[in-house]
């Protein structure tokens, strides 16, 4: 049935999303995950603790409640105090993943033409989905750009290196 197999491959795609980050934060020390490149930048740390208040706040009851929850507050997400750790981030992080793998692997085939809320926006659950999949791909994709930079001549790339296609 194809939409059993969206929904399967939805989680297979963002497992790989999730994957690709880790082995790009693996790669940068403490000072760089929290460095930002000027003030309007955000830091590793910033978009790992906006990701997972994100997805706390968008799968948590996923098909029955507004996907912006009353108890978030978006704007602290990107303010990192001088006593948070790497350590609890990267648990909140974890906390997000877990959550929005419970709610991938709850939907049913029948689920994904009902309807939704984010922020009093209607959605299909297959445009929630895509929304969310768009939101964090582009985010993995700065925390990898960020971590590559911080890592420089260091880095191990994620994918094929340069010249190595075959």
């Amino acid at each position: 049935m194809f939409e059993q197999h969206y929904l399967d491959d939805c989680g297979v795609q963002l497992r790989k999303l999730k994957a690709q980050a880790e082995k790009a934060m693996a790669q940068v020390t403490d000072e760089q995950w929290f460095a930002t490149l000027d003030p309007e930048s955000n830091s590793i740390a910033h978009i790992v603790k906006h990701m997972a208040g994100n997805m706390r706040s968008r799968w948590t009851d996923f098909l029955t409640t507004d996907g912006e929850k009353p108890d978030r507050n978006r704007d602290t997400e990107f303010e990192v105090g001088p006593t948070e750790m790497r350590t609890a981030m990267m648990a909140s992080w974890e906390g997000g993943w877990t959550t929005f793998a419970a709610a991938i692997a709850s939907l049913q085939p029948g689920d994904l033409a009902k309807t939704v809320t984010i922020r009093g926006e209607p959605h299909t659950v297959v445009q929630a989905i895509g929304r969310q999949m768009t939101h964090y791909a582009s985010h993995v994709g700065q925390i990898v750009l960020l971590a590559k930079h911080c890592a420089g001549p260091h880095w191990k790339t994620l994918s094929i290196p340069r010249r190595k296609i075959s």
